[in-house]
């Protein structure tokens, strides 16, 4: 029987107890919300998404604003079609522009151009204040080293055990 009192199959390894209930439910909630709040700010203080900033993020940091889709789709961690879509709205508004390869024909890069990094650094003072604000103000004292820890694991848990490949800078220990 199911937990809401229905017949059905039963999860392999048994429903979550309930210490891992709230711990899964206060982890959705605040992801949920968190991604809201983010999103928010960013298109009222710099008329982006939280999808563009994550782009232009993960950019910022590759060698030359550059990286190939399927590359950054590890990175980021979405599927290639939706970075292939979302860049190609970003070009539009010339945060990136989108190309084949010099190096090999067949791949597709992804750049940062001069406007993008200008609008991500015009946006990060804004989103940084807001991280402070809404998350780690909320963190109780000492927990900031235990609560890395933790999320470096399961981060580590899906890079091993999820479907997408990992991001090419990641290593087995990075978390």
């Amino acid at each position: 029987m199911s937990r809401n009192g229905k017949t059905g199959p039963a999860p392999a390894g048994g429903w979550l107890d309930g210490d891992q209930q709230r711990t899964w439910l206060a982890y959705i909630r605040v992801q949920l919300r968190l991604a809201y709040e983010m999103n928010r700010q960013l298109l009222t203080d710099s008329g982006m998404s939280l999808p563009d900033y994550d782009v232009l993020t993960a950019l910022s940091v590759a060698d030359r604003g550059r990286m190939q889709v399927s590359v950054l789709a590890a990175q980021i961690g979405w599927e290639r079609s939706r970075v292939s879509h979302h860049v190609r709205r970003m070009s539009a508004r010339g945060l990136v522009t989108c190309g084949l390869s010099a190096a090999d024909r067949r791949v597709t890069e992804v750049t940062l151009t001069a406007h993008g990094w200008q609008v991500l650094e015009e946006a990060a003072p804004g989103h940084v204040d807001l991280v402070r604000r809404l998350f780690f103000d909320g963190l109780p004292e000492g927990l900031a080293g235990p609560l890395s820890e933790a999320l470096e694991s399961v981060y580590a848990n899906i890079i091993s055990q999820g479907s997408l490949p990992p991001p090419v800078d990641w290593r087995p220990g990075d978390g």
